[in-house]
C-alpha cells in the first residue's frame, strides 16, 4: 500500500471500506471545500454508523413507497425491450425512429464489467442504433475503482450514445421540482464520466458520449413518461474538480493529526473529539446530501456559515453570528476589512426597527 493508503487504513479502523456509487460520487459536488467529507469518503467511512453513533442520525433517504414507485415505473418505460423508449428518444434527438438492438447487459453469467466494456465499445466503433439495458461501468474515485449501473444507454442514435436516467418524479406542466432535476442531473454526469473514460481507453473520441442526458419522467400524474434533454457539462466540470481533489488525498492529510481514527465502533466522545479535528464547511444544502449533516450544523452553531455560503460570503466572511449582530447594533467596532460590511448592516438595521415601528 502506498503511503495515502496506510493512511486512510488507519482513520478507517479496523472495519471495510464503504464502496462509493453514483449517488455518493454525485454528493461529493453539493460542497467541494469541505475536507472532512473529503477525507471520510475518500477512506471509505461509514458516515451513516457515524452519524448515528455519536446521536445526530440522517434524516434522508427513499421510502419504501418511492422506491417501489419508482421501480414500476422504470418497468412501464422498459416495456416490450425499451420500444416506447425508443420512440421517445428519436422525438426528443429529432430523429426518425430507428430499428435498434435491445441488449440486457445485466443477463448472463461471468464479469459483467468486462462484458459490458466490450459490448458498449464495440458499438462506438458501428453505427447501428442500440439500447444497452443494465451496463455495468467503472470510475476512478479516491484510488478505488467503483462499479455504476445507469438505467440505460441508447448508443448511435443521432451519431451518438446518450446516458439515459429514468426518474418516478413528475413533470407538471411542463416543468419539474429544480432540486430533484439538479440531483438527477448530477448523477448522470457520473455515468456520462465513466462512458466517456471506457470509450477513451479504447481510443474511442469521448465526445461520442454525449454531454446531454435524456431524463425520462412521469407526465403530470399519469405514468405516461416524458422525454427531456439536460445540459450536464458544468456538473462534470465540478465533479472533475472534485475527483481530482480527493486524488490528491495526501495533501490533506498532511493537515490531520497522526493518530486520527473514525472508526464507528469507538464511543460517541472519541468519535465526536475526532470529527472537531477535521475541518468541516457546513452550509445548508448538506442537509440533503451528508449524512453527518445535523452533527456539523450543531457544531457550526453561532456561525454565519450556518446560515449558507451566500449569507457568509455577503458578510464578507466574517464567522460569528454574534460579531454581526453585534456590528449592526454599533455595539462594536469593526476592524479595516469589516467597515463596509459594518456599515451596511447598521442601514439594515435601522430599516428593520423603522419597518417594525411603522
Amino acid at each position: 500500500m502506498t503511503t495515502t493508503e496506510e493512511r486512510l487504513a488507519r482513520i478507517r479502523g479496523p472495519v471495510p471500506a464503504q464502496r462509493h456509487n453514483a449517488r455518493t460520487i454525485a454528493a461529493l459536488t453539493g460542497n467541494p471545500g469541505c475536507t472532512r467529507r473529503a477525507v471520510l469518503d475518500g477512506a471509505g467511512i461509514d458516515k451513516t454508523a457515524i452519524a448515528e453513533r455519536i446521536g445526530f442520525p440522517a434524516r434522508f433517504g427513499q421510502s419504501r413507497f418511492a422506491i417501489t414507485r419508482g421501480n414500476a415505473f422504470e418497468a412501464r418505460v422498459k416495456a416490450d425491450d425499451g420500444a416506447e423508449l425508443l420512440r421517445l428518444l428519436a422525438e426528443r434527438l429529432g430523429v426518425p425512429a430507428p430499428q435498434a438492438t435491445y441488449t440486457d447487459l445485466g443477463a448472463g453469467d461471468g464479469d459483467r464489467v468486462a462484458r459490458s466494456a466490450d459490448v458498449l465499445q464495440n458499438a462506438a466503433a458501428g453505427d447501428d442504433a442500440a439500447l444497452f439495458d443494465h451496463p455495468l461501468l467503472t470510475l476512478d474515485v479516491a484510488g478505488q475503482r467503483v462499479r455504476l449501473e445507469p438505467d440505460l444507454v441508447a448508443a448511435r442514435l443521432g451519431g451518438r450514445f446518450h446516458v439515459v436516467e429514468i426518474k418516478s418524479f413528475p413533470v407538471i406542466d411542463g416543468g419539474a421540482d429544480a432540486a430533484k432535476v439538479s440531483a438527477a442531473a448530477v448523477q448522470s454526469a457520473v455515468y456520462v464520466l465513466a462512458m466517456r473514460q471506457l470509450l477513451t481507453a479504447a481510443g474511442h473520441d469521448p465526445e461520442t458520449v454525449s454531454h446531454e442526458v435524456v431524463l425520462v419522467c412521469p407526465r403530470d400524474f399519469s405514468n405516461q413518461p416524458v422525454a427531456s434533454l439536460v445540459d450536464v457539462r458544468r456538473q462534470m466540470l465540478a465533479l472533475r474538480r472534485q475527483l481530482d481533489r480527493m486524488a490528491r488525498l495526501d495533501d490533506l492529510l498532511t493537515g490531520l493529526p497522526a493518530q486520527l481514527r473514525l472508526d464507528p465502533s469507538d464511543p460517541p466522545e472519541t468519535l465526536r473529539a475526532a470529527l472537531a479535528q477535521t475541518e468541516a464547511r457546513y452550509a445548508p444544502d448538506c442537509l440533503a446530501t451528508c449524512e453527518l449533516a445535523f452533527h456539523c450544523r450543531n457544531e457550526a452553531h453561532g456561525q454565519t456559515s450556518a446560515l449558507g455560503r451566500t449569507v457568509r460570503e455577503a458578510l464578507g466572511g466574517i464567522d460569528s453570528a454574534d460579531t454581526v449582530l453585534a456590528l449592526a447594533a454599533g455595539e462594536a467596532t469593526p476592524e479595516p476589512e469589516q467597515t463596509e460590511v459594518a456599515r451596511l448592516l447598521r442601514t439594515a438595521a435601522e430599516l428593520r426597527a423603522e419597518a417594525l415601528s411603522s
